[in-house]
């Protein structure tokens, strides 16, 4: 699904970033250019962030293996 309009950038690609190492808004917006534009989706970028930092936290997995697979 694409999240920033401005961007074309989706929601895969931003969890991707953070499987990466992006760890905040600022470094999702310098690695893939999401919410750089009109920040319109701003909140949703951070709500993906959280999710998916959470999901990588509970399943034992570093950034790197995640990254990986």
């Amino acid at each position: 699904m694409i999240i920033c309009q401005c961007n074309g950038v989706s929601d895969r690609t931003i969890r991707n970033a953070v499987r990466n190492g992006a760890t905040n808004h600022n470094d999702v917006v310098r690695t893939c250019k999401a919410g750089k534009a009109c920040g319109g989706c701003g909140p949703a970028i951070d709500e993906i962030i959280k999710a998916e930092r959470e999901r990588i936290a509970h399943s034992g997995l570093t950034f790197i293996e995640l990254a990986a697979g």
